[in-house]
C-alpha cells in the first residue's frame, strides 16, 4: 500500500501545486490520474465486501464528473449528476453497515450547514438551482450517515469514514462559494486539497475493515 499512497499523495500535490499556481496542462493531467491512482488503491484493499464495490463505483462516477468539468463547455449539470450518483454510492456503501440508530444534533447540525450553504449561493444558482440543492442534500445526507455510524460505532473505519465525508463536504461548501459568490486566494488549491483527501480517507476505510 505504501507505494501506492505515495504515488496518490504525489499526484495529488502536483494538482493542488497547480491548482495554485501552475500550469493548465497540470491540472488536466494530474487530477484524472490522481483520482485513477486512487481507484486502483481501493482495489488493492485486502478484502473487498460486495458493498465496498460501491466506493470504486463512486470513486469511478467522480472520475467521469471531473472529466465533464474539463471540457471546454463544461456541462456542469451532468457533472453535477455524476457528483450526485457518487455521493449516493458512497451513502449506499455506509448505510449498509449500519444499524438503527438517530443522535438528533447531528442531522441539526447538517442542516443548519446545509441552509445557511444554499440560501448564501440561491440567487446566483439560476438553471441550476435544483439540480445543485439536490446534489447539496445528498453530500448532506452522505456526512449525516458517515457521523451517525461513528458516534454509534467509533474505531478507525468510522472515523476514517466520516473525516472523509465532512471533507468533501467541505470542498463543495468552498468551491460554490468561490464559484457563485466570491472568489478568494487560494480556493481552487483549498478545494483540492479536501477534495482528494476526503476521497483518500474513505479509500483508506477499506483497509480498516
Amino acid at each position: 500500500m505504501i507505494w501506492s499512497f505515495l504515488a496518490v499523495l504525489f499526484s495529488g500535490w502536483l494538482y493542488v501545486d497547480a491548482s495554485y499556481r501552475g500550469p493548465q496542462w497540470q491540472r488536466w493531467v494530474f487530477k484524472p490520474v490522481t483520482l485513477l491512482l486512487l481507484l486502483a488503491l481501493a482495489w488493492q484493499a485486502p478484502v473487498l465486501n460486495t458493498t465496498d464495490y460501491l466506493i470504486l463505483f463512486g470513486l469511478l462516477a467522480t472520475l467521469i464528473g471531473d472529466a465533464l468539468t474539463l471540457l471546454p463547455n463544461r456541462r456542469m449539470l451532468y457533472a453535477i449528476g455524476a457528483f450526485f450518483l457518487s455521493h449516493l454510492l458512497y451513502t449506499l456503501c455506509f448505510a449498509s453497515h449500519m444499524t438503527l440508530s438517530f443522535f438528533w444534533p447531528i442531522p441539526l447540525v447538517v442542516l443548519i450547514i446545509g441552509v445557511a450553504l444554499i440560501a448564501s449561493i440561491w440567487t446566483r444558482l439560476e438553471e441550476l438551482r435544483w439540480p445543485v440543492c439536490t446534489f447539496i442534500g445528498m453530500t448532506l445526507l452522505m456526512v449525516w450517515l458517515a457521523a451517525e455510524q461513528y458516534f454509534f460505532r467509533p474505531g478507525d473505519e468510522s472515523f476514517s469514514i466520516m473525516v472523509g465525508t465532512s471533507l468533501l463536504l467541505l470542498a463543495n461548501i468552498v468551491w460554490f462559494i468561490s464559484h457563485y459568490r466570491r472568489r478568494f486566494t487560494s480556493d481552487s488549491a483549498i478545494v483540492a486539497a479536501c477534495y482528494f483527501a476526503g476521497h483518500f480517507m474513505i479509500v483508506r476505510s477499506l483497509y480498516l475493515s
